[in-house]
Order: structure tokens, then C-alpha cells, then sequence
């Protein structure tokens, strides 16, 4: 990834959160491996994608606008002085003249196990290798709706060009973090990989939509459907099922099928509500024009008298 992830980005410094993920996704849909076979697009893929997963986090954005971290996301190493320590209070090493084993010192500036970091085991001549584990690393996953709902797989890229088969839970949430471990940042010396951590964005669907657990699906039917009733075939997450619309159901009018809706806490499942929408044919022809309009005359009736009682 280039040093400058707001370069990475083509933004500013001062550029806020929505810049960052337009520009993002503006370099996304030129530049992603699936899209664009250029090698030079493919890189330029992976530097936006690590840049974006470093500015979006607010913590990291200011931490690595104040130098503590780099575009990595690793940590800056910085200058500490012995003298620093020899005038701590308390240093046990405070005006002593012999500096033989600095190992302890080390272990003073990274502490044992704080960060993630430990001194390792003793190397030749007293000598400590020093363990870290990797940075997790964060990315946001955009899942269709019904894999969402239904639970499978999907495939991504990452920043690395390596490919990774995700599995997304039943029931998945907007905003759900899924983590894959040991797929984030390397370790140092023997500390272990960092993980990944996709946030889950679920798109929206034309006929599909989420309320808690239950969901809400579109079910169009035809006018005569709607007026003599009729078994039709509705879809559900488990797959298609029958369906009774009633005699003079309307359009907007909801059918329940309890049980059929998204996994919650538990494993309990929600239900599914079926809203149905007249559809008139794509052409109205002469027969039923004339049939409307001598019902009409006989059976007048004003949908919308209902809107105004109760005020």
C-alpha cells in the first residue's frame, strides 16, 4: 500500500467520512480484480481497499494522522532513551553502572503480554526475540439480500490479491461484523496473524425487506385473483409454497406465514408477511373496459371515504 492512504484514496486530509467512501467505491467499481484484468487497476484496487480500511476507523485515522501508526496500521517505532528510564521513579535500573542485558529494559518499554506483545524465548549469548501478534484488519463486505437471509457463501478479494470463500451465517444483520481468523495482519517473531473483520452492508432487494426477524415480501396478483380469491404460489426463504389469497383481498392487504422468516436469538425463527399488489393487465382491451364501466354504473363505491373518519 502506498505511504499516503489519503493518496491512495485521491482525497484530502481533511476528508470526511462519505468522501472517503465515495471515493472508495468510485476506485472499486473501475479498478476490482472481478471487474478489470489490468494488473496496474488491481493494484491500484489493493492500496484503496487497505487505505480505506485504515481511515475509516476514526481511532486509526487520528492515530495515524498523528504519526503513532503508518499506512499499515502498524505501530511507529519511537524513540525512547535510557535516560528516560534511569530518571523514572522506581526504575530499578536508576544510576547503575553496569548496562549488560537490556533484555529487562525492553520488557519495561513493551511490558509482558500488554498490546499483544511478549518477550519471547532467550536467544544465544542472554538475547530475547520479541513476539507480537498481528494488526487486525478491517474491510466492509456487501452481501445480496437473500444470501443474507438464507446463510451461504460469497467470495471476496483481498488487499493481497488472494481469494477467500466467506461463510455468511442465516440471518446475517446490516452492520454485523463476521471474523475470519487469521486472516489479518502478520505476526512478529512468533506472535500469531491478526484476524479479519468484515462488516456486513446487506443491499437492498425490489421484493424483499427486513422488519426485527420477520420479513416482508411483495406478491403480485391478477385482478380476478383478487376478486374471486385463487391458490397461488408465494416465495419464501425456504422455497416456494402455496398460497389462499381470499375473495376481495386488496392490494396492500398483508397474509402471515408464521415461522418463515429470519433465525434470531435461539434459533427461533421469524415470520413472513406476504403483502399482496394488484397488477392490472399490460393492456386493457375493449371487453373489460365496457364490462368496468357497467359494474360501475350499478355498484358506485369511493375507495378513499374511509381516510377522512376518525379525525
Amino acid at each position: 500500500m502506498a505511504d499516503d492512504p489519503y493518496a491512495a484514496l485521491g482525497v484530502s486530509r481533511t476528508a470526511t467520512e462519505a468522501e472517503l467512501k465515495k471515493a472508495y467505491r468510485k476506485i472499486a467499481k473501475s479498478d476490482h480484480p472481478d471487474l478489470n484484468d489490468d494488473p496496474a487497476a488491481q493494484e491500484r484496487f489493493k492500496a484503496a481497499s487497505a487505505a480505506y480500511d485504515l481511515l475509516k476507523d476514526p481511532e486509526q485515522r487520528a492515530r495515524f494522522d498523528r504519526g503513532e501508526i503508518d499506512a499499515q496500521g502498524q505501530e511507529r517505532p519511537q524513540r525512547r532513551y535510557y535516560r528516560d528510564f534511569a530518571e523514572a521513579q522506581g526504575n530499578p535500573y536508576r544510576e547503575q553502572a553496569h548496562y549488560g542485558d537490556f533484555s529487562d529494559v525492553f520488557a519495561d518499554l513493551f511490558g509482558d503480554g500488554v498490546g499483544g506483545a511478549r518477550a519471547g524465548r532467550r536467544g544465544g549469548g542472554g538475547a530475547r526475540s520479541f513476539d507480537m501478534r498481528g494488526q487486525d484488519h478491517r474491510y466492509t463486505l456487501e452481501v445480496d439480500f437473500l444470501t443474507a437471509a438464507r446463510g451461504g457463501t460469497t467470495r471476496i478479494t483481498l488487499p493481497d490479491g488472494n481469494m477467500l470463500d466467506v461463510a455468511i451465517p442465516a440471518g446475517t444483520r446490516d452492520g454485523q461484523t463476521i471474523r475470519l481468523r487469521g486472516k489479518g495482519g502478520a505476526g512478529m517473531g512468533d506472535g500469531a496473524a491478526g484476524d479479519a473483520l468484515l462488516q456486513v452492508t446487506v443491499a437492498d432487494h425490489p421484493d424483499w425487506r427486513r422488519d426485527g426477524d420477520d420479513v416482508i415480501t411483495i406478491l403480485p396478483i391478477s385482478l380476478d385473483e383478487a376478486v374471486l380469491g385463487a391458490k397461488v404460489e408465494a416465495e419464501t426463504l425456504d422455497g416456494p409454497v402455496k398460497l389462499t389469497v381470499p375473495a376481495g383481498a386488496s392490494s396492500g392487504r398483508k397474509l402471515r406465514l408464521r415461522g418463515r422468516g429470519l433465525k434470531g436469538e435461539g434459533g427461533k425463527r421469524g415470520d413472513q408477511y406476504v403483502e399482496l399488489r394488484i397488477m392490472l393487465p399490460p393492456v386493457i382491451d375493449d371487453e373489460l373496459e365496457s364490462f368496468i364501466r357497467r359494474w360501475h354504473e350499478g355498484h358506485p363505491y369511493d375507495p378513499r371515504a374511509d381516510k377522512g373518519r376518525g379525525r
